[in-house]
């Protein structure tokens, strides 16, 4: 089978890579098996590539370890800057590439895939722009002594992306860990491997040496499992689901003890109070949910409305979700693509018909969207009590739950009654409000007024079982150094 393949997509035609990519070079996978890609659009396949597994990983790991110790470990952190800042550059040149590769194999339409370039190569030149800034400190302990701290690379590092944000995931992966002197070695979700490969290419093109990234097609229970239990990886860090995470913890614990961040799911509250600008909430409430179909761990899927604006809300926000474009990827207008898989896509039905079953009422939606491909009607179920399945557990999907809540205490109580704390959001003109309510939420990022407005200079992850450590911004940098001790006794004479 060939390395690369030409892709006829509805908007341009290009040449995907097809192999694993392993110390900057395509090649096939040590058992010669391949798997499909399925375009979600029309559950047709796109192409086969190389699937990688246990021994392609220990192949891709040497490659790592012997980059650490040797190039990667000569090029100057301003050095390192450039390359990442340079790999920015190819990302933006290849935007329409990019776009319709994940569109066509994610299923997201294409003009929110563009938005995913772009915050991808902001989120590469940002680190590109922290590679010559990672320093200790002088530490006055005594007279005698010289005491000093050094920033590290932590060495080889596993990365597991999940397939909701297949190129955006990649970069927040890599762009700390090689702004810090790591070498890589990624796993790509197996529903979305295509982007990966193709921005391998661009690493090659834009000269990191052998090693530093390796790029593995394949499926969590043999590569994935093959880079968490790995003994020679030294930390892994992984964005998916609370289960899958558990896992990797505990695979990393019985192995080598390698360092570990999570990035995990979520249920989050999205509280609109009483004095709400209401028209501009259901706005960022409708883009909280239905954002990238709703295959967004952070989306905003459980929202509790104060009583007395609860039944206009459910009123404006039916019709602002009934406006939502849904359909092909490759519409510029559309808002709402299909959902990823088969598997995900009956995980989903699954939960919205338990949702009318324990007798939540449908605003709106409720069942599948056209004839062909994964697409779910955007779905609001209204009239849910607390122990009702699709209240409590991670759906994943264009499906919320509307709750009434009467003040702003039981408004706090609901919010935090769940095992997750990805993020929140509060909506009130009340500033004393917001940051009351703000800080007593148990999440990581706690939005006032707007909704799914992440940046790669503000950090992200969970409280409670929503993970691990925190992506993006200067706190990433965290996660991908050992700081070092170095104490010099100094002679008197």
């Amino acid at each position: 089978m060939s390395l690369c393949q030409t892709v006829q997509t509805p908007a341009l035609t290009y040449e995907q890579p097809l192999g694993l990519f392993i110390n900057n070079e395509f090649v096939k996978g040590v058992e010669g098996k391949t798997f499909e890609t399925i375009n979600p659009h029309n559950e047709k396949p796109i192409v086969a590539v190389h699937e990688g597994a246990e021994e392609d990983v220990n192949i891709a790991v040497k490659a790592a370890r012997s980059a650490l110790n040797g190039e990667w470990k000569q090029v100057t952190p301003s050095e390192r800057g450039r390359l990442l800042t340079r790999l920015a550059d190819f990302l933006e040149r290849d935007i329409e590439t990019l776009a319709a590769i994940e569109a066509l194999d994610n299923g997201k339409g294409v003009t929110m895939a563009k938005g995913d370039v772009t915050a991808s190569a902001g989120c590469l030149r940002y680190y590109g722009g922290w590679a010559d800034k990672i320093y200790g400190q002088t530490i006055d302990t005594d007279t005698n002594s010289l005491t000093y701290t050094r920033h590290e690379p932590v060495g080889v590092c596993g990365q597991i992306i999940p397939w909701n944000f297949p190129l955006l995931m990649f970069a927040w992966k890599i762009g700390p860990a090689l702004a810090t002197g790591n070498t890589i070695v990624m796993k790509t979700a197996e529903q979305t491997p295509l982007s990966g490969l193709y921005v391998a290419k661009l690493i090659k093109e834009a000269g990191f040496p052998p090693g530093v990234v390796n790029v593995i097609s394949g499926f969590g229970r043999t590569a994935g499992a093959a880079i968490a239990a790995h003994m020679d990886i030294d930390k892994v860090a992984f964005t998916g689901s609370t289960l899958v995470g558990r896992q990797i913890m505990k695979s990393a614990a019985d192995s080598n003890l390698k360092k570990v961040t999570l990035e995990l799911g979520g249920k989050s509250p999205n509280i609109v109070l009483p004095d709400a600008n209401l028209e501009e909430a259901i706005e960022w409430v409708n883009l909280g949910i239905f954002f990238n179909h709703g295959q967004c761990c952070c989306a905003g899927s459980r929202i509790l409305v104060h009583e007395a604006v609860y039944e206009k809300f459910l009123e404006l926000f039916k019709k602002r979700a009934e406006q939502n474009k849904v359909g092909d990827p490759f519409n510029t207008e559309t808002f709402q693509g299909p959902q990823v898989s088969q598997i995900q896509y009956d995980r989903i039905m699954s939960y919205i018909k338990d949702g009318k079953g324990a007798g939540a009422k449908v605003v709106t939606g409720g069942d599948r969207h056209g004839s062909e491909g994964y697409y779910i009607q955007p779905t609001i179920f209204a009239d849910v009590t607390e122990d009702m399945t699709i209240v409590k557990e991670e759906i994943f999907g264009p499906v919320c739950t509307v709750q009434k809540v009467r003040s702003e205490e039981e408004a706090i109580q609901v919010a935090n009654d769940t095992n997750y704390g990805l993020a929140a959001a509060v909506h009130t003109t009340n500033i004393n409000t917001a940051i009351r309510v703000s800080n007593a939420i148990k999440a990581g990022t706690v939005w006032v007024n707007n909704y799914n407005t992440l940046h790669y200079q503000m950090p992200f992850g969970g409280f409670k079982e929503s993970g691990i450590g925190r992506e993006l911004g200067s706190y990433a940098l965290e996660n991908y150094t050992e700081v070092k001790t170095v104490r010099v006794h100094l002679s008197q004479s």
